[in-house]
């Protein structure tokens, strides 16, 4: 018998380890998770408007500590820097210095700046938690909706239709000129801010609603449902381990979406008025105030107006970063 003419050395362990790491990379998976970060960091937009959005929730969140450091009591009067002949800041550019980085108001010469970052506080609290009361009831309806069909999904649609015809602005502006001072243990803004956030969020969940629904129509077609189904799984677990693990990303994006509507919502109704109560400092209400002193002082109207725009660009930016990474297909 020949003795085969071929290397028969043994291969070193040091070569073997290498190469099975090697192969182990090669084959390693990725969670939808990490492929669709992936996606939003080639996202330089995106990714802008979400540091700009972290950056915002910062400055409302530690406002008492940045108007310490950088301003002043969002309350307090400086009446020595107002012109008494105009009821105009003194000085170029609506007052603006060292000691008020953003100037003065006209009349009583509040601080801009102090009162920018508080009013940062009432927008992306309005507008977070409208949202989330939003998304909580759009999706629980829309899922019970498209699931179980039938006369739920009747009695919900037209809920769902009822709701989206109704003028919702008009609707919150009755309601907080009827409302009591104190309720709920709330007074004044409180109670304002309560109305505003169960308001704009229980006229804003069809919008939320009819998403989920036609997604679960989808769904409990598909061949993962039928096989949990024919396993003897139950309509809840069905619910809570099949579609809505599943209905994560179209909720998410919504989300991220919506939240600047109500922010702009929330500053509407603020420069209408019917907002948070004086002096409580809002974006929207100064502008409304600033309206009367343009021509004297625009730099007090384009300053809370700056505010308003570059947090609404924010998040529309990182929330359409959010949709292309979570579904590239439909962003197409």
């Amino acid at each position: 018998m020949t003795v085969p003419m071929h290397d028969t050395a043994p291969v070193e362990t040091g070569d073997a380890g290498v190469a099975a790491d090697l192969t182990k990379k090669a084959v390693e998976g990725r969670s939808l998770g990490r492929i669709a970060w992936n996606r939003l960091k080639r996202d330089k937009l995106a990714l802008a408007g979400g540091v700009v959005v972290v950056l915002l929730v910062v400055v409302a969140v530690f406002a008492p500590l940045i108007t310490k450091m950088f301003g002043h009591d969002p309350n307090e009067h400086f009446e020595s820097l107002i012109d008494p002949l105009f009821s105009t800041p003194s000085g170029a550019w609506g007052g603006i210095s060292s000691e008020h980085l953003l100037g003065v108001e006209p009349v009583n010469g509040r601080d801009v700046f102090s009162r920018i970052v508080y009013g940062a506080r009432i927008s992306l609290l309005v507008g977070f938690l409208s949202a989330v009361v939003a998304v909580v009831l759009g999706t629980v309806l829309g899922v019970l909706a498209g699931y179980f069909r039938g006369w739920l999904d009747a009695v919900i649609s037209r809920v769902m239709d009822m709701l989206l015809s109704f003028p919702q602005l008009l609707f919150i502006i009755a309601l907080v000129s009827v409302m009591p001072n104190r309720l709920l243990g709330l007074e004044g803004t409180g109670v304002r801010m309560l109305v505003m956030i169960l308001v704009i969020g229980f006229f804003g969940w069809p919008y939320v609603g009819r998403i989920v629904r036609g997604q679960t129509l989808s769904l409990r077609e598909r061949e993962y449902v039928e096989a949990a189904r024919s396993l003897g799984a139950g309509g809840r677990y069905i619910l809570f381990k099949e579609l809505l693990p599943n209905l994560i990303a179209p909720v998410t994006v919504y989300a991220t979406l919506m939240i600047p509507t109500n922010i702009l919502t929330e500053a509407a109704l603020s420069f209408l008025g019917v907002g948070v109560k004086p002096p409580t400092a809002s974006w929207g209400q100064m502008l409304s105030t600033a309206v009367s002193y343009y021509d004297s002082d625009p730099m007090y109207m384009i300053i809370p107006g700056l505010a308003i725009f570059i947090t609404v660009l924010a998040f529309n930016l990182f929330g359409d970063g959010v949709r292309d990474a979570l579904d590239p297909k439909g962003s197409r």
